[in-house]
């Protein structure tokens, strides 16, 4: 019993382990793999980053000149950017907030 309650007293006057998350935003660990983005004037359609997908998460339309990327079926192992010839493709270390409805994003060339 002694042993507990001077573990409570040095608890109760020392800083929380735990991170206040709504209000304080954590800052991630580096080398910490977040969202794709295409940059869409270095891509040249040439399907790689959907060939090497293991979880089929990106499909390439070359007649339409756009890129459907699905963030829900991502694993985020980075191959498509590794295989990226042109780096067209970057990985952010942002938090998203969490979302409610799977959806695609589409990342389109833009017209001259």
């Amino acid at each position: 019993m002694p042993e507990m309650v001077k573990e409570v007293l040095k608890n109760l006057f020392s800083k929380p382990a735990t991170v206040k998350y709504p209000f304080e935003k954590p800052t991630p660990v580096p080398g910490t793999r977040g969202a794709l983005t295409w940059d869409m004037n270095r891509c040249d359609q040439c399907q790689d980053c959907e060939r090497v997908c293991p979880s089929m998460a990106i499909k390439v339309v070359p007649e339409e000149k756009r890129v459907e990327y699905q963030p829900f079926k991502c694993i985020f192992c980075y191959l498509c950017i590794d295989n990226c010839m042109q780096q067209a493709i970057t990985g952010a270390v942002e938090m998203r907030a969490p979302e409610y409805k799977k959806k695609t994003e589409i990342y389109e060339t833009p017209k001259a």
